[in-house]
């Protein structure tokens, strides 16, 4: 008599997957932070995975009580035999309706809805991690660049090199 045990297939999520927004830091305040999910189409979650994504022209917007992401770039996968080559489409958000609605309320004038991080959760799912932001003007990032040179010069003074 044999006993055969089943057991539940794990999805191994790669936490190294995790590009992030730089350019965002320099040229944005931010106010709130939200995680959305992603609709994705094909084989776009194997590109994500390999780490062929780009979200440092990334804006979102409403449209029709319905965000979306746009400027994306994600790269064709390899192994795909689909010609379907458009790598910069828009993509769905899903949030909760509350969240939508607070994101929707404070999208005045000066405020902006942009991606922070785009990563691999534990479940093995894309996840999106967006900002309601307020832009910099140019006397603050100069200001913000002349404070990080100073601070680069007093360490090196204090470590002597």
């Amino acid at each position: 008599m044999s006993i055969t045990v089943k057991t539940k297939k794990k999805i191994k999520a790669d936490s190294r997957i995790s590009i992030k927004n730089k350019k965002a830091h320099f040229d944005y305040y931010f106010l709130d932070n939200y995680t959305a999910g992603i609709v994705l189409r094909g084989c776009e979650i194997k590109s994500i995975r390999n780490g062929k994504v780009s979200i440092s022209e990334a804006y979102c917007y409403f449209f029709k009580n319905i965000l979306w992401v746009k400027g994306m770039h994600i790269g064709q996968y390899s192994h795909n035999n689909s010609t379907d080559n458009q790598v910069a489409m828009q993509h769905k958000l899903l949030l909760n309706k509350k969240e939508l609605k607070k994101l929707s309320i404070n999208n005045e004038k000066g405020i902006t809805i942009i991606p922070k991080r785009l990563y691999i959760n534990e479940k093995g799912l894309a996840k999106l991690e967006i900002a309601l932001a307020k832009g910099k003007k140019n006397y603050d990032k100069r200001t913000i660049i002349k404070e990080r040179e100073s601070n680069r010069s007093l360490k090196n003074v204090e470590f002597g090199t």
